[in-house]
C-alpha cells in the first residue's frame, strides 16, 4: 500500500502546489503587510483620496455602466463569482466588474488598505484585521463560502470527532483558522488537542500529502478543498471521513464555520448605494449560477487559474461551499465564527471584535 501512495505523491505534489490555500489568514503576515502600506502615509492618503474621487464617479446614471474594481484569490473564496466575470468580458453584465486574480491574501491587503481596490474576496478574520487597521474602512457585504476543511484518510475506523482520540492528524494552518476551527471543534467534543489527537503540523499541503504517503494504511489529515479532490483523484484508497463545517455546526449552531466574506470599501460602499444594490444582486445571481452549472462553470474557473485543472474544480465544488449569505444572517455567523477565533488568539481579529459599522447592511 505505500508503494502505491508513493507513486502518487509526485504527480499530487505537481498539482496541488499550483493551487491557493483555502485557510485564513495568518494575522501576523498580514500584519506585516498592512504595516508596510500604512507606514506611506502620504502615498496611502493620496491613493485613499483618488479612491474617494473614483468612487464618486462610478455611481451610475440611468444608462450608465459603473465601475467595480475587485480583487480575488484563487480557490473557493472567487468560485462564486466567475459568471460575472464572464458576463463583464462579453458584454453583458449589468456593471464593469474588473476582478484582478491573486495567489496571496497579504497581496491584496496593500491594494484595499490604499483604497486601490472597491472591493475584495478575502478570509474572514483577514477582513477583521483589517477592520482595525489606520485606513482599514471596509464593510463585510457577504459570505462567499463556508468551510472547506475535512478530515481525510484510509482509517475507516473514524465515524465521529470522539472517534479521532490517540490518532496522529497531519495538518497545515499551524497559527491560523485552521488550528483554531480544528481545536475548538475538539475541544466541544471533549477532546484535548495534543493530548487526546497528536497533530503534527506541516508548513505546505504538499508537505501533507507527503506524510500521508509515507505513514500509508490508517493515516488521517485534515486537508481543505480543492486539496481533497486533487488528492484522491490521485490516491483512490483516500476517503473523505469529516466534515468539519458539519461539525463546527454541531457544537457551534448560532455561528458557522466561514471561510471567505466579500469586503467593500466603506466611502465606495456610501456614495453608491444604487451600484451597491446591482452589484450585490448580480454577485448572488452569480453564486447561484455556480452551484447550478457544475460542469460549465468548473471550466470558467480553470480559464480563469482559480483553480488549474476543470477536472478538479468540477468534483471539488459540491464541497466548497460556495454561498452567498448577507444581513442579519451573515451578522450572526461572523459575529459568532469571529468570537471563537477571538477567544483563542485575539491576534487573528486584529486585536479586538469589529463594530457594528463592519457588517454593511446588518
Amino acid at each position: 500500500m505505500k508503494k502505491r501512495w508513493a507513486a502518487a505523491v509526485g504527480a499530487v505534489i505537481l498539482s496541488v502546489a499550483m493551487l491557493a490555500g483555502c485557510a485564513g489568514a495568518p494575522a501576523s503576515s498580514m500584519a506585516q503587510s498592512v504595516s508596510g502600506t500604512a507606514s506611506s502615509s502620504s502615498a496611502g492618503a493620496s491613493s485613499q483620496a483618488a479612491a474617494s474621487e473614483s468612487a464618486a464617479s462610478t455611481d451610475s446614471t440611468a444608462g450608465e455602466k459603473g465601475v467595480i474594481r475587485m480583487a480575488g484569490l484563487k480557490g473557493p473564496t472567487t468560485m462564486g463569482v466567475v459568471s460575472l466575470m464572464k458576463e463583464t468580458e462579453e458584454g453583458k453584465a449589468s456593471h464593469d466588474y474588473q476582478v484582478e486574480m491573486y495567489g496571496a491574501a497579504d497581496e491584496i491587503a496593500p491594494k484595499l488598505i490604499q483604497g486601490e481596490l472597491d472591493a475584495a474576496m478575502i478570509p474572514c478574520n483577514l477582513a477583521s484585521v483589517l477592520y482595525h487597521k489606520p485606513g482599514g474602512k471596509i464593510h463585510t457585504a457577504a459570505i462567499n463560502s463556508l468551510g472547506v476543511l475535512y478530515i481525510v484518510g484510509t482509517d475507516d475506523t473514524v465515524k465521529s470527532v470522539a472517534d479521532l482520540k490517540g490518532k496522529t492528524l497531519y495538518a497545515t494552518g499551524k497559527g491560523t483558522t485552521p488550528e483554531y476551527a480544528l481545536n475548538h471543534i475538539l475541544t466541544e467534543n471533549g477532546l484535548e488537542p495534543g493530548v487526546d489527537v497528536t497533530i503534527e503540523y506541516k508548513a505546505e499541503a504538499t508537505e501533507v500529502v507527503s506524510a500521508l504517503a509515507a505513514a500509508g494504511e490508517g493515516a488521517l489529515a485534515m486537508l481543505p478543498q480543492p486539496y481533497v479532490t486533487t488528492a484522491q483523484m490521485q490516491m483512490d484508497t483516500l476517503n473523505v471521513l469529516l466534515d468539519l463545517t458539519e461539525e463546527w455546526n454541531k457544537v457551534s449552531p448560532d455561528s458557522a464555520l466561514v471561510t471567505g466574506v466579500l469586503v467593500v470599501q466603506k466611502d465606495f460602499a456610501e456614495q453608491n448605494p444604487e451600484l451597491m444594490s446591482d452589484f450585490l444582486a448580480d454577485y448572488q445571481a452569480s453564486v447561484e449560477w455556480v452551484n447550478t452549472n457544475t460542469a460549465e462553470a468548473a471550466g470558467l474557473i480553470a480559464d480563469y487559474g482559480i483553480v488549474p485543472k476543470a477536472a478538479v474544480a468540477e468534483k471539488a465544488l459540491p464541497q466548497c461551499n460556495i454561498t452567498f449569505v448577507s444581513g442579519a444572517e451573515m451578522k450572526q455567523q461572523v459575529s459568532g465564527y469571529l468570537q471563537v477565533l477571538m477567544d483563542a488568539d485575539a491576534a487573528s481579529v486584529g486585536g479586538a471584535l469589529p463594530g457594528d459599522d463592519f457588517y454593511y447592511g446588518a
